[in-house]
């Protein structure tokens, strides 16, 4: 299997953020990932930062929401970080969450209709990938069917962004999507819900959600935790799905360490 894993973080300290780079690097992770949110630390500068002291490790941000910055701004930013991380950096952009209108207010920029923001992500992928040399793999987060189409025909990764409940039918039926819609080799992400009864704590305090639910719904990103059934797992969704990338929330990695171990 040649899944590749990555970690999502939000740096605490400058010295923390270095820590986690390098030591997501030695453990054997292919990506750092970091939010793009007012409530996190802007991920352009975090990520370059995070480049200065790896060598091997990529880095995305998990995802940009194209509202919030023109198509120009992006480039810009993308091609600084292209030259500091040595063509390690991955372009992860979405049409923004449901709730980062408010965002784009604070900012003062406009937000935008769905179909504006889905115009706005199409022009900053030909943006970027008219002008930033080596162009970045560009990943958009997308789970409905329009935005689905719009990465079918632009993206190179799709990042599967579903509800932690999702069963293996939702993420097969997303997938048949995006494959209806271009005749591309184009590479699928998940983001991991869980490891046993280990789940994200704002998963528990914010959204109500258990483990013990997720596992009688089905989640398909719920994985178990013995290293060896959920290497199975992880096996079945790349050799059936095309799913060959796993997102790993900082919050569970000391949970997924043994599965890492048993993959890497």
């Amino acid at each position: 299997m040649s899944m590749n894993f990555g970690i999502a973080h939000v740096p605490r300290s400058g010295s923390e953020w270095v820590r986690t780079a390098q030591s997501a690097e030695q453990q054997g992770y292919g990506t750092l990932l970091l939010p793009d949110t007012l409530y996190t630390p802007s991920p352009f500068p975090a990520l370059a930062a995070a480049a200065a002291v790896t060598t091997t490790l990529h880095l995305r941000p998990n995802v940009i929401a194209a509202p919030l910055r023109t198509p120009a701004v992006i480039a810009r930013e993308t091609s600084a970080l292209q030259l500091l991380s040595d063509g390690r950096f991955e372009l992860g952009l979405g049409t923004g969450r449901p709730d980062a209108a408010r965002e784009a207010e604070k900012l003062g920029v406009a937000w935008g209709s769905a179909a504006e923001r889905r115009r706005g992500l199409i022009e900053t992928i030909e943006t970027v990938r008219a002008t930033v040399r080596p162009t970045p793999p560009i990943i958009i987060a997308a789970a409905g069917p329009k935005a689905l189409v719009t990465a079918a025909d632009h993206a190179d990764r799709v990042h599967l962004a579903v509800d932690p409940a999702a069963t293996e039918s939702d993420l097969a039926a997303l997938v048949a999507i995006v494959r209806d819609h271009t005749d591309r080799p184009v590479a699928f992400t998940l983001q991991l819900v869980g490891v046993g009864d280990r789940i994200p704590q704002y998963m528990a305090a914010h959204l109500g959600i258990d483990p013990a639910a997720l596992r009688a719904a089905g989640a398909a990103a719920l994985l178990p935790a013995d290293p060896a059934a959920a290497a199975e797992s992880l096996t079945h969704l790349d050799e059936k799905h095309g799913i060959d990338e796993l997102i790993v929330p900082g919050e569970l990695a000391e949970a997924f360490a043994p599965i890492l171990a048993r993959l890497s």
